[in-house]
């Protein structure tokens, strides 16, 4: 068989453009939308405008809106058939990017009891760019022959978390407010929304109509219902499994270290860029590589990643944690979407919409379950230690399940 003739060099350069648009798109939907109220919360803490209870219940909102979010997304085909609308995802990604601009600089405003709401909304619009940008970018790339460039779209959430958190401890030495913090990162949002709004223009030649593209007439059959399933729960327990060490990491830090301690306010981009240069070595794995391994190499680094900060409660178990915990985050989004596409290519963007609910309803199960155990404690160390106990071992059942799959259906 001879080789795929390679890219015109135009359309490598449209590609890349592509892949870094997804990239800057997610950094803000994700790396502010959703992760940058975890370094700013100790800031809220010191302010006195939450406590750690509501402060979960914050991050529940926001994870309730990002299952409303994803739920939206798959039933958006259905609406715009009833409605008469059909809109495309790069109308998603525009709307989701600034709706998260506005969103977050609501929490500048003192009103306190709409920040729930804000953070719920806040948690819809990640997740309508979050799949409506790795839709289109990827079936642009496609389009262009670039497919191997999706991996950078994965770096975008990385960046921006590590580039919130670096901020939020630079606002820490100044003794910004959280207020102030949080206007900095809609202004952040607004910038990055501005700088890809082009990008993300109707182009019918590399864009489906709208998120549930038809799949292909030549699509392979879909993989037994079993194994779907697997995968569909799976991707759940990985959402449950991270959040609640992404969620208060800085705060089980300040109780661990000594007061004053810079580091802290470290941890959070070291994560953060764990996540990006794991995104970016998921790029150059060779396609034929077993997804269903390499999953469950993932979860087990990430329940790793938590063990070491349960039994090494130190500047050094933590940072190597933080590490281990961000390499394989967006890899997994990135293996497990390939996965959803190679088991079941008729179902279109719908099974990703699917597998990102349960991704969500994992997400909204772990802040609440954080906050019953502190509770409960006798310490609010002794409850994050139980906490991410639950958590590590959610993440080693995920590992198990994923290396059944692979065993079971070879």
């Amino acid at each position: 068989m001879a080789p795929a003739p390679a890219p015109r060099p135009e359309a490598v350069h449209s590609a890349l453009g592509t892949a870094l648009a997804g990239m800057v798109a997610l950094a803000s939907a994700m790396g502010i939308g959703r992760f940058a109220f975890t370094p700013l919360l100790p800031m809220m803490l010191h302010d006195g405008v939450v406590d750690i209870a509501t402060g979960s219940w914050l991050a529940t909102a926001n994870y309730f809106g990002y299952l409303a979010g994803a739920l939206g997304y798959m039933l958006l085909p259905w609406l715009g058939r009833r409605l008469g609308l059909q809109p495309g995802n790069a109308v998603l990604v525009r709307t989701g990017l600034v709706a998260t601009a506005v969103l977050t600089f609501g929490l500048v405003l003192p009103w306190a009891s709409t920040w729930p709401l804000l953070r719920l909304l806040a948690g819809v619009a990640s997740a309508m760019v979050f799949l409506g940008t790795v839709n289109w970018c990827m079936v642009r790339l496609a389009h262009l022959g670039a497919p191997a460039l999706a991996g950078l779209i994965f770096c975008g959430p990385g960046l921006g978390i590590a580039l919130t958190g670096l901020a939020a401890s630079g606002m820490v030495a100044l003794h910004w407010s959280a207020a102030m913090g949080w206007g900095a990162l809609a202004l952040l949002a607004a910038l990055l929304g501005a700088g890809v709004w082009r990008v993300f223009g109707a182009d019918p030649a590399a864009t489906p109509a709208g998120p549930q593209a038809a799949a292909p007439a030549s699509a392979p059959p879909a993989h037994p219902v079993a194994e779907r399933a697997l995968l569909a729960l799976g991707y759940g327990i990985a959402g449950f499994g991270y959040i609640i060490t992404a969620t208060f990491l800085p705060v089980i830090a300040r109780n661990v270290l000594p007061a004053g301690s810079v580091w802290p306010d470290l941890f959070w981009p070291l994560f953060g860029a764990g996540v990006a240069l794991g995104a970016l070595l998921s790029t150059r794995i060779a396609p034929e590589r077993d997804r269903r391994v390499l999953l469950a190499l993932a979860y087990a680094m990430q329940a790793g990643a938590i063990v070491l900060g349960l039994v090494w409660p130190s500047r050094t178990g933590f940072a190597l944690g933080s590490l281990l915990l961000g390499l394989p985050f967006t890899a997994i989004t990135f293996f497990a979407l390939q996965e959803a596409r190679h088991i079941w290519p008729q179902a279109g963007a719908a099974f990703t919409g699917l597998l990102t609910a349960l991704y969500g309803v994992g997400q909204i199960a772990g802040p609440p379950l954080a906050a019953a155990l502190l509770q409960r404690a006798a310490s609010q160390a002794q409850g994050f230690d139980h906490a991410l106990g639950v958590a590590a071992s959610a993440l080693a059942l995920g590992t198990g399940m994923f290396a059944f799959m692979a065993w079971r259906w070879r």
